[in-house]
Parts: C-alpha cells; structure tokens; sequence
C-alpha cells in the first residue's frame, strides 16, 4: 500500500507542442494492505527518463483561454483505465451549464446586492469583481485542471504541491463549503415559491419540502453524470429566457438615471461583498470531475471560456432591467424579489415563469453542486486520503457513498438562513482558495516544464501578480465576517487539523480500509522540478 503521506519516487512527464510517447518500458504494480505497506515495481533508467522528459518539458508554449495545444500526457502506466467503462463521458455543451450552475445558475440571489449598496454599485460589482475574482480563478482552474485530469481536482494540486496533509485539508475545507452551498438551493427554492404558496414560508410543510426536493435530486445525481449534464442544459436555458424575455419588454420603461442611484454612506458592505463573492465563485468546482470529462485536456478551458461569458451577461443584464425598468424600493431587494420584478414589468405570467425558471435554476445549481461534492471525495478515496468505501461507484458509474454523504450534509444544515449560510459558506471557502493559489504559484516554481495542455501566458512573477488581487479580496471579505460566522468556520477548519490524523491512525491500525488507484500516476514533489508526476 502507498501511505497517505509518503512520497514516492517520481518524474516529470512533459511534452512539447505535440508531445510525442517516451519509448522507454515501465512496469507499475501497486496493491494495497491494510497496514499501509507499499508493494511497487518500478523497472526504468531514470537518468534516461530525466533527460529525455526535461528536452521534451522545455520546449512547452502557453497558450490564450479556451485553445488547446495538442499536448499529452505521458504517466507511468499508460494502461487504458477502467474508469472509463464506468458511462459516457461528459461533452462540451453539458459541461459549459455545469460549470454555468456550479458557479451561477442565473440571476436568482443577486438581489441582496442592491438592497445592501443600491443600483449603481450592485452593477459596478457584477462587471468589476469578474475581472477581479472570476477570470483568474477560471484561469488557474483551466491551467490546473489539465495538469491534473482526474476526479479529486484542486486536493491534488494542493497535494502536488503542498503534501497530502493540505491536500486533505482543502479537500475538508471545500468540500463543506459546497455542502453548505449547496443547503442554499432548498432555502431559495422556497422562498420563490413562497408568494405563490404561502404555506411553504415555515413550519411542517417546509420541512417536508425540503426533505422531498432533496431525495428526488439526490437520486438525480445517483443515475448518472451524464443525465444531470443534460438536465442542466435543459434548465439552463429554461432558467435564462424569462430574463431574455424581461429585458425587451422593460426597454420602453428604461429610465437610466435609476441605474446611477449609490448612497456610499449606508451601504452594508458585509452583504454586498458576500453576494457577490457568492454568485461569481465555485469556478473550481469543476475540477473534481476531471476524470468523467470527455478529453478534459481540449474541452476543460473551452467549457470554462464559454461558462464566462454566460454567468457575466446572465447577472448583469436582468440587472439593468430590473433596477431600470421600475421605481427603486432598495428595503425590497431581497432573495426571490425578481418575481415581484417581473410581475410590475411584464405581468403575472412573466412572474410565474420567473419562479418556476428559479425553482429549475435551484435543482440545477444542487444537482451541479452535489456531482462535484460527492466526485470530490471518491477522488480524495482513489488517493488513499479517505477510507476505500468512498470510492464505490454505484452501477450508473456514480459516488454512491460521497453522495448520500452530502445529502446528508444539506438536509443537516437547510435550516439556516440564507445570509447565514452565504457568510459561512464564503469564509470557508476563502481559506481554501488561498491554498490552491499558493498551489498554483508553487508548481509554476518547481515544475515549470511540467506538461500544461492549457498554460496561463504569464510567468511566474506574472502567475504572482495574478493572484495577489483575488488574495486581497479574500482579506477583505474575512475581515467584514460577523464574530459568529467566524467562530463557526474556525470550528471547523479546526475539525479538519484534527481529522486527518485520526484517519491516519485508523490506517495505521487497521480500522479502515484504505487503497490507492493503479489508474492514477503518484504525485511526489521535492526542491526540484523532474521530482513532480503529472500524468
């Protein structure tokens, strides 16, 4: 067995433009016992490996979003995998909506931003702060995702470049960031639904709703990730034409002098900056099904280049509408307020296709969520980093145990206010972005031939600079966190600190059972660029 922890020696497999196959024989083995033993064979001439792969690694090119060039990686088993058997794999088009509801799903919960800041400043932020946050986020997400092209995504950059300890630690970290993320999508579900059906507001009906739309989209998730793709292009474009439709119809009653109303002095800026890092972050998510993608190295940056484009025009121009189309009552602007919108523009037909466009939007967005949560941590399980039942695939090829895990995880937490889980969710995941940024920065200084179908077109002062803004930003939001969304998120990044080690020890003395993918390459990396495996 490979211990979660222990490096094991390693190489750089790199490329040029079109990398050609390194003809040197490898033969790999690797079983797993349960006292964490390593039984490997490892049958090659390194220096001739070193070499050969350094001449090829040097001769890499970055390249713009969205282009690919060609490159392929080399691993040590070049054996087909079997995971490939486990469904078809998911396509470009799929994969541009998961990302769309991963990151976005429409407009719905971006009214917060006005009623915290008003018109002016509500637009300013969702034009400015995708510059900001978003592209460089997409970007590493791009450039990373295709270094590592498999199922656990942004835990393995951190382990690549940080040991298996932080990797656990953004796993635990992001992984119940999208838990609680996902908790939202009930809570705004309902709230849409409420003015048509007041008794959803509270008490037993509620709950019981709740209970019900998570059964039915867990088992969504169950069927297949190819299903939930489709359904997510179905709702997507349900999701976006009542705002299509909204924008024409309000242009005669466009007044732009509405759009120029800010009152600096009053603004919550807590609420305004939680909305927005809400609805314009998650772009990583996407990495964690690496591994189900058809030909991730080619259709990842172009997925996330088109999901862009779609998540800014899908925020902003509802917006203008909505804050120019009708007088301002800024206390209104809450959650689900876009119905009421749509209704004084367009009547109560626009209204009802507005919420029932929300409550799709909502079961996209869950079921997006969940598909990363769950794939995230059979991921985490093919590195030995969780127990091996985690990795169990159901017969539709599905985590069958990470995603009754999540759903757990949601009914759990469906409880607390929007606001409040918003905060929560947003610190944690604070934390874990700015390990993946240090991840990013350090595999650019020790593995800068490594082989990058995609590669950001800065170097490595650039990759710094790149960073340095989204790093401040996520300062700022920490610092306006109120002291119990604070206390509660240290909490449980401190329950993390403490996990891994008891998982360790239950490793150790045989409690668990853990194993390692032959399918997948190790990932060791050291002081020296040809110690870091990327397949």
């Amino acid at each position: 067995m490979v211990p979660t922890g222990e490096k094991t020696n390693s190489t750089i497999n790199s490329g040029s433009e079109k990398h050609a196959s390194v003809d040197i024989p490898t033969v790999r083995k690797v079983s797993v016992d349960g006292d964490g033993t390593e039984q490997a064979t490892l049958s090659d001439n390194k220096t001739q490996i070193s070499q050969k792969l350094r001449e090829a690694g040097s001769r890499q090119t970055s390249i713009p979003m969205g282009e690919y060039n060609g490159a392929q990686y080399i691993g040590i088993n070049e054996l087909p995998s079997p995971r490939a058997n486990h469904g078809k794999k998911v396509s470009l088009l799929p994969l541009i909506f998961l990302i769309f509801y991963e990151v976005s799903g429409g407009p719905f919960g971006v009214e917060d931003s006005v009623k915290a800041a008003g018109p002016l400043l509500a637009l300013a932020g969702f034009l400015v702060f995708p510059l900001i946050w978003s592209v460089p986020e997409a970007l590493i997400t791009a450039e990373m995702g295709t270094m590592f092209p498999e199922n656990g995504g942004y835990v393995v950059w951190v382990s690549s470049a940080l040991g298996p300890f932080w990797g656990f630690q953004q796993g635990w970290m992001k992984w119940l960031s999208g838990v609680i993320d996902n908790a939202l999508y009930p809570v705004l579900f309902l709230d849409y639904l409420q003015s048509g059906v007041p008794a959803l507001a509270g008490g037993l009906p509620r709950v019981i709703a709740v209970v019900a739309l998570t059964i039915v989209l867990t088992y969504m998730n169950y069927r297949g990730l190819t299903i939930v793709g489709w359904v997510a292009v179905l709702l997507g474009i349900f999701s976006i034409l009542p705002f299509v439709v909204m924008g024409f119809i309000s242009i005669p009653k466009l007044e732009p002098k509405r759009w120029l109303v800010a009152d600096i002095h009053n603004v919550d800026w807590n609420l305004y900056l939680n909305t927005l890092f809400w609805n314009l972050n998650y772009w990583d998510s996407i990495s964690t099904l690496a591994g189900e993608v058809e030909n991730p190295k080619r259709t990842l940056p172009k997925a996330l280049f088109y999901a862009l484009i779609l998540v800014v025009l899908g925020y902003f121009f509802p917006l203008l509408a909505g804050t120019g189309g009708i007088p301002l009552h800024q206390e209104l602007w809450t959650d689900g307020y876009f119905s009421d919108v749509a209704k004084i523009i367009g009547g109560v037909w626009l209204r009802w296709w507005v919420q029932g466009a929300a409550a799709m939007s909502n079961m996209g967005m869950f079921v997006a969520e969940m598909s990363s949560d769950s794939f995230q941590l059979l991921g985490m399980a093919e590195r030995g980093m969780l127990p091996e039942f985690f990795a169990r695939r159901s017969r539709y090829g599905t985590p069958l145990v990470g995603i009754l895990f999540s759903a757990s995880g949601v009914l759990l937490l469906s409880w607390l206010s929007f606001q409040e889980i918003v905060a929560a969710e947003n610190f944690l995941y604070c934390f874990g972005m700015m390990l993946e940024f240090i991840a990013f920065v350090r595999l650019r200084v020790i593995a800068p031939s490594a082989p990058r179908p995609y590669k950001i077109p800065v170097g490595t002062f650039g990759a710094v600079l790149m960073c340095f803004p989204p790093t401040v930003l996520i300062c700022v939001v920490l610092a306006f966190s109120s002291l119990k969304v604070m206390i509660v998120s240290l909490v449980a990044v401190f329950l993390g600190l403490i996990l891994q080690p008891c998982i360790k020890y239950s490793e150790k003395k045989r409690w668990l059972r853990f194993s390692i993918s032959s399918d997948l390459p190790d990932i060791h990396t050291a002081n020296r660029e040809t110690e870091t495996l990327v397949r």
